[in-house]
C-alpha cells in the first residue's frame, strides 16, 4: 500500500515538474527537482504513516503483548490455586478418612463393650435366677420336711393308738413324736 502511494506520489511529482505535459520524461534522466520532492514526499508519507499508522498499531501490539502478560499471569496463577485447592482437598479427604477411621473403631468398641455389659448382666441375671430358685429350693425342701415330720408325727401317734389300743393324752403325744423326730437324722 505505501509502495502504491510512493508510486502515485511520484507520478504526481513528475507531473508537476515537467511543465507542459508533453513532452516525455526519459526514465533514465536525472532530475534533481524531482529526486528532491521525491525525497520530501517521502519524509512526509513517512512522518504522516507514523502518525497514523505506526503509531496505533505499535500502540495495538503493546496492548496485545500486555493482554497476553496478563493472560499468562492469570493462568499460572489459576494453576497455583487449582494446585493449592487440590492439596487442600487432598488433606481434607486424609482428615475425613481418618475421622470415618476413628468412628469405626469407637464403634467397633463401643459394640464390644456393649456386648461384654449384655453377657455381664445375663450372667448376673442368670445367677440370680439360679440363687432365687435355690433358695425356694430350700424353703420347699423345708416346708416339705415339716409337712412330713408332721404327717410322720400323727402316723406314729395313729401306730401307737393302735398298738396300745388306749388313747393317749395329745400333748404327750405330740412331745413323744418330736423327740423321735429329732433323733432322725436331717438328710
Amino acid at each position: 500500500m505505501i509502495y502504491h502511494i510512493s508510486l502515485l506520489l511520484n507520478n504526481f511529482c513528475i507531473l508537476l515538474l515537467s511543465g507542459d505535459g508533453h513532452e516525455k520524461p526519459s526514465l533514465l534522466a536525472v532530475n534533481p527537482g524531482l529526486i528532491i520532492w521525491t525525497i520530501i514526499i517521502f519524509v512526509l508519507l513517512l512522518i504522516l504513516l507514523k502518525k497514523i499508522a505506526w503509531g496505533p498499531l505499535i500502540k495495538a501490539l503493546h496492548s496485545r503483548e500486555d493482554s497476553i502478560k496478563t493472560s499468562i499471569e492469570n493462568a499460572e496463577k489459576q494453576n497455583k490455586d487449582a494446585q493449592e485447592l487440590l492439596e487442600q482437598n487432598k488433606k481434607a479427604l486424609s482428615e475425613a478418612n481418618m475421622a470415618a477411621q476413628k468412628v469405626i473403631n469407637e464403634g467397633r468398641e463401643m459394640a464390644v463393650k456393649l456386648r461384654d455389659d449384655i453377657v455381664n448382666k445375663a450372667n448376673e441375671e442368670s445367677r440370680k435366677i439360679v440363687d432365687q430358685a435355690k433358695q425356694e429350693i430350700e424353703q420347699q425342701k423345708i416346708t416339705a420336711l415339716q409337712q412330713i415330720k408332721e404327717e410322720i408325727s400323727d402316723l406314729a401317734i395313729k401306730a401307737a393308738e393302735k398298738i396300745l389300743n388306749e388313747t393317749l393324752d395329745e400333748k404327750k403325744q405330740k412331745k413323744i413324736v418330736e423327740d423321735f423326730i429329732n433323733r432322725i437324722p436331717k438328710n
